[in-house]
């Protein structure tokens, strides 16, 4: 079977398989997926079964073409030694195509192509990766880019199966993290105490969840969010910023009192930052959870702010059509900046 799938920005776990696979012809942005990546039937609980015969756990990767964090997943972040050592030490990793054709037979039974199979796990973000337990649970998701230092934590807790023993957010925070700012960066658009967030004049909200000793946090601060079309889309949402490792008294957009830390773990932040979206009803309609540059970030925003979410479900085909627009209108769309 051919190998290297095209992919867009996700991010995918990686792991071992003694077999080596030729490469596949590439398309014009292609990206070449590690030749330690494993070919199988695409029956996905045989899958994990065999990863579990070999002390693994399976892995799955979603991508597509022409997407600079997946070339970065793919051809910096598995190139480097470490990191590719322990995936192929501790899974079996299977690269998909979220516009793929291939036949997959989920965990369940159900036989659907690999894009059929990515709109049923609602794939917004490229990479995504999905790690099971041997049971053929997900028992984590990473939904888009990762910096290594969170991936590898990511990593080490599957690997070292720490799912019943330890809170995920809680173990990649203390395992990963390289110097950042200790104190949270304010904007002056945040909400104010007391967090009431119901009634909020009709607007969207967003809300940012950050911790201290975040360096992509500190990015989104002294970059992203500087940006001027991110800063024009930001007009459009009342934005509330929680960490959520404290006890801030909130009360949620349904109404209800409670804290930061408690909502973050009902709403399931496991990384930061995470921007969930709310419509102006108080319902949850998208989040971003992963490192965004400008352009993915300002597209987020865009998507809920024009109500875009409620006609084109795939945030991906929002995206590139977005693209093409401003591309129509002599716009140069540069996806990493």
């Amino acid at each position: 079977m051919k190998r290297a799938i095209a992919v867009l920005c996700i991010a995918t776990l990686t792991a071992l398989w003694s077999q080596e696979v030729p490469a596949q012809a590439p398309s014009p942005h292609a990206i070449d997926i590690p030749d330690w990546f494993v070919d199988t039937f695409l029956e996905l609980r045989e899958d994990v079964a065999d990863a579990a015969g070999k002390g693994k756990r399976l892995l799955i990767y979603f991508g597509q073409d022409g997407c600079p964090y997946c070339k970065l997943l793919m051809e910096t972040t598995f190139r480097e030694t470490r990191l590719a050592d322990k995936v192929q030490r501790g899974f079996l990793p299977l690269a998909l195509n979220m516009w793929g054709d291939r036949e997959v037979t989920w965990v369940d039974g159900r036989r659907m192509s690999e894009k059929e199979l990515a709109r049923a796990l609602k794939v917004q973000y490229t990479p995504t990766l999905l790690m099971f337990n041997e049971q053929a649970e997900v028992i984590v998701r990473l939904n888009g880019y990762l910096p290594a230092h969170q991936l590898e934590a990511a990593i080490d807790y599957v690997a070292g199966r720490l799912e019943t023993k330890r809170d995920l957010s809680e173990y990649v925070r203390a395992a990963a993290g390289p110097p950042a700012s200790p104190r949270l960066h304010d904007e002056p658009y945040f909400l104010a105490a007391p967090y009431d967030l119901t009634g909020l004049r009709g607007k969207r909200l967003v809300v940012l969840f950050e911790r201290p000793n975040c360096a992509s946090c500190d990015e989104l601060h002294l970059d992203t969010l500087k940006r001027d079309e991110v800063a024009r889309w930001l007009t459009e949402f009342t934005v509330a910023r929680f960490d959520p490792g404290t006890r801030t008294a909130l009360t949620t957009p349904d109404g209800r009192q409670t804290n930061a830390a408690a909502w973050a773990r009902e709403l399931g932040i496991a990384y930061v930052p995470t921007l969930v979206f709310f419509d102006t009803s108080g319902a949850e309609v998208f989040r971003a959870e992963a490192y965004l540059r400008a352009f993915h970030l300002s597209s987020a925003l865009e998507y809920v702010a024009s109500d875009a979410y409620r006609s084109e479900p795939s945030f991906q085909r929002f995206v590139q059509a977005r693209a093409d627009r401003m591309r129509e209108h002599g716009r140069t769309v540069d996806l990493w900046k």
